[in-house]
């Protein structure tokens, strides 16, 4: 296929889409706007996993911090969350206290 042919058919293409603008030359300048919906998106700050269950080891000072900042936190273990429940409720993270016994040694 030639590069003149190639350019044909997609003319051709453009003109039987109702929706381009070239479709009706005739009526509009030849500009079309499309009119995409609003969508909030928000970032996942929980990965939905057991490690919501169980109260996890953080520094005093990064919680003190993320409650006034609001910025989540990083565990021991790698989880990452927005601290906002009583970690007394859980139990703890079995991770967290392997990786914490192993750096008190």
């Amino acid at each position: 296929m030639t590069m003149d042919a190639m350019t044909m058919t997609d003319s051709m293409l453009d003109l039987a889409d109702p929706v381009s603008p070239l479709s009706t030359p005739d009526t509009g300048s030849g500009t079309a706007v499309l009119e995409r919906p609003q969508i909030k998106e928000q970032p996942l700050k929980d990965d939905g996993g057991d490690a919501d269950r169980y109260a996890h080891y953080v520094s005093k000072e990064r919680i003190a911090e993320s409650r006034m900042t609001g910025r989540p936190v990083v565990a021991l273990c790698g989880k990452v969350w927005v601290p906002k429940h009583d970690p007394s409720k859980y139990p703890v993270c079995p991770d967290c206290k392997r990786i914490y016994d192993e750096m008190t040694r």
